[in-house]
């Protein structure tokens, strides 16, 4: 799976205001409803449903990225996101690093082999220094793509 396969363009954030966790996860799935990948009305279930995965334990893995996720049955294939965030966010992350990197996903939940694919894309993809380097240092949703593009054609992970 490759991140073309389940990142929307249209929602990529390359400039997170949110500071905390709740909020960082309310602002991508904002972003998701303003490009209509989901649908508003879903919005305060979607994150509530992620931040109930949070308390089973931190999708903040470590390095400055998080990979916020849930099953939900408002959609009906696997859908995600991208945000940074310059300033890093406490996201109470395994290593307690403050979190800039997040990969936000939500799937339908009769699909978990799409969910666990995409969640192995991300954290393959993620062990490449440089593409998290990069990422952190991205600008514009138009960077943050660009890069995701070159990901999915192995130009960063050997």
């Amino acid at each position: 799976m490759k991140f073309a396969d389940f990142v929307n363009v249209g929602a990529i954030r390359a400039d997170l205001s949110a500071d905390d966790k709740p909020s960082v996860i309310n602002e991508l799935v904002q972003a998701l409803v303003d490009a209509n990948a989901i649908r508003g009305e879903d919005k305060e279930s979607i994150v509530k449903a992620i931040l109930k995965r949070e308390e089973l334990g931190s999708t903040g893995i470590g390095r400055g990225v998080a990979v916020p996720h849930t099953k939900h049955p408002s959609v009906d294939q696997l859908v995600g996101t991208v945000g940074v965030s310059a300033e890093g966010v406490d996201f109470n992350s395994l290593d307690g690093e403050k979190v800039q990197l997040f990969f936000l996903l939500i799937s339908p939940p009769d699909r978990p082999g799409d969910h666990l694919r995409a969640l192995e894309n991300i954290s393959r993809q993620l062990r490449d220094d440089t593409f998290c380097r990069f990422l952190k240092q991205s600008k514009t949703a138009g960077d943050i793509q660009q890069l995701l593009e070159e990901a999915d054609n192995n130009q960063f992970v050997a």
